[in-house]
């Protein structure tokens, strides 16, 4: 299945997030079938709160592309997006957005709420739950090796 070859390769981005020592999320953008942006979690390499994985992915092809624009493009993220990342979705005009795993502490697509059914205009169409239960575990895999090495994180772990 299509969907779940692109989250495939946002959970690459993720696990590669969770080496570096970041919360794993992992975010790819596609038009016409190919890979226009990529991103993941740097909020801790670049001390920036705004450096979540879809924001990289957004930026990446907003380059790429020439545009600010992404209509026609797709979303695949690891993790529900939150509520910076939901209205930036909406403000780049992205069409359809595919995510994983729910996260009930900060989601902004169903989670805690759903900016999506709101009356903006140009809102995308949404699925939630691909690879779901792979996307979970590497969140939980890596939050367990937090507590584990006597680390709490800056990030509190998704109620996931």
């Amino acid at each position: 299945m299509e969907q779940e070859n692109y989250m495939r390769r946002a959970l690459t981005l993720a696990r590669e997030a969770g080496d570096a020592g970041e919360v794993p999320v992992g975010c790819v953008i596609v038009r016409d079938g190919k890979v226009v942006g990529e991103g993941r979690n740097r909020r801790e390499e670049l001390t920036s709160a705004a450096s979540h994985a879809e924001m990289e992915a957004i930026a990446a092809a907003n380059e790429r592309l020439g545009s600010w624009r992404l209509e026609g493009c797709a979303l695949y993220v690891t993790l529900e997006p939150c509520p910076m990342c939901a209205g930036a979705i909406l403000n780049a005009r992205v069409s359809k957005v595919f995510y994983g795993a729910r996260d009930p502490a900060f989601g902004a697509c169903g989670g805690v709420t759903n900016l999506f059914m709101e009356d903006f205009p140009n809102r995308p169409a949404l699925v939630g739950g691909v690879l779901a239960e792979e996307c979970r575990e590497v969140l939980r895999a890596f939050f367990q090796k937090l507590r584990n090495d006597g680390g709490t994180g800056e990030s509190p772990e998704p109620k996931i």
